[in-house]
C-alpha cells in the first residue's frame, strides 16, 4: 500500500560531537524497568537488591556484546567490504535477542556458581525482566524503522492498521510504501508475557518453570513474528535462523519441563540461599 508521511528523527540529543539515539535510550531505559523488576522480585525472597544489581552490572555489557557477535557472525558479508568499523555501530540496530540470551544464561550461571545461590532462581528472578526489556527495545527498532514485516495490503489496512496511532503508521511509511509494524506485534506478545510470568512466579511455581515458561512463551511468537519479517538472518537457503533456534528451544523447554518433573527436580519455590 503506498503511503505518504516524514519520519521521525533517530536521534534523541545532539551536544556538540555527542549524539545520542533513541535507539540507546530506549534499550537503556527497558533494562532500567527490567532491573526494577528483577529487585522487587529479589526482596520479596529475602535477599539482598544488591544480589541483582551485581549481576545487571555484569550481564547486560556482556548480552549486548554477544548479542552482536550473533548479528555479525550471520551478516559476516556485510561486514567484509572494506567498512570492517561498522561491526561496533550498535546504535544502527544489528543485535540479535537469541545471542543476548547465549551470553545472559552464560553469565548467570556462572555468576550463581560465585554467589553460590540457584541458578534457576537467579532464572525465575530474570525471566520477567528480560521479557519487559525486549518487549521496550522492540521500540528501539520502530525509531529506526527496522525490525519490520512486509507491505500491507488494503484491506489489512482497513481493517487493522487504520486503527494504529498516526505516529505509528507514518513511522511504518518507508520510501513510499507502508509495511507490517511487526515490532510492534511482538512487543505487544512480549508485555502480555511478562503479565503471564509475574502471576505465574506469585503462585509458588515449580523451581526453574518461570524461565522455561519464558522460553516457551516467546519463542512460539517470535517464530510466526519472524516469518513476517523481511530483515531475517538465515541459516541456509530459506530457513530463517530465529524460527529454526525458535523450535529447538521451544522442544528444549518442553522436555526440561517433563525431565525435571518426573525427576523431582523441579521441586517447590525456594527461599533465599536455600535452594541449591
Amino acid at each position: 500500500m503506498r503511503c505518504s508521511a516524514e519520519p521521525l528523527s533517530r536521534v534523541f540529543l545532539e551536544l556538540g560531537p555527542l549524539t545520542v539515539y533513541w535507539y540507546g535510550v530506549i534499550i537503556a531505559f527497558g533494562a532500567y524497568l527490567g532491573l526494577w523488576l528483577a529487585i522487587r522480585e529479589t526482596e520479596r525472597l529475602g535477599l539482598k537488591k544488591d544480589l541483582m544489581i551485581d549481576g545487571v552490572v555484569i550481564a547486560i555489557p556482556v548480552a549486548i556484546i554477544s548479542a552482536r557477535i550473533y548479528y555479525v557472525l550471520f551478516e559476516w558479508e556485510r561486514y567484509t567490504g572494506g567498512r570492517w568499523w561498522d561491526v561496533f555501530a550498535i546504535w544502527e540496530g544489528g543485535i540479535a535477542i537469541h545471542g543476548a540470551l547465549i551470553g545472559s544464561v552464560i553469565t548467570a550461571i556462572i555468576y550463581a556458581r560465585v554467589k553460590q545461590i540457584s541458578v534457576w532462581m537467579l532464572l525465575d528472578i530474570a525471566a520477567p525482566s528480560i521479557l519487559l526489556g525486549q518487549a521496550i527495545g522492540r521500540w528501539g527498532n520502530f525509531m529506526n524503522q527496522e525490525a519490520h514485516g512486509g507491505p500491507v495490503s488494503e484491506s489489512f489496512y482497513n481493517s487493522f492498521m487504520q486503527y494504529l496511532p498516526a505516529f505509528i503508521n507514518n513511522q511504518m511509511c518507508i520510501d513510499g510504501t507502508l509495511y507490517h509494524p511487526t515490532f510492534l506485534y511482538e512487543s505487544v506478545w512480549n508485555f502480555l508475557g511478562v503479565v503471564l510470568l509475574v502471576v505465574l512466579r506469585r503462585y509458588n511455581p515449580l523451581r526453574g518453570e518461570v524461565f522455561l515458561s519464558y522460553v516457551i512463551w516467546y519463542s512460539f511468537g517470535r517464530f510466526f513474528i519472524e516469518g513476517m519479517r523481511t530483515d531475517s538472518l538465515y541459516l541456509f537457503g530459506e530457513i530463517r535462523t530465529a524460527q529454526a533456534i525458535s523450535v529447538v528451544l521451544i522442544i528444549f523447554a518442553v522436555t526440561a519441563i517433563i525431565y525435571r518433573r518426573k525427576t523431582n527436580l523441579a521441586d517447590k519455590h525456594y527461599n533465599g540461599k536455600k535452594a541449591k
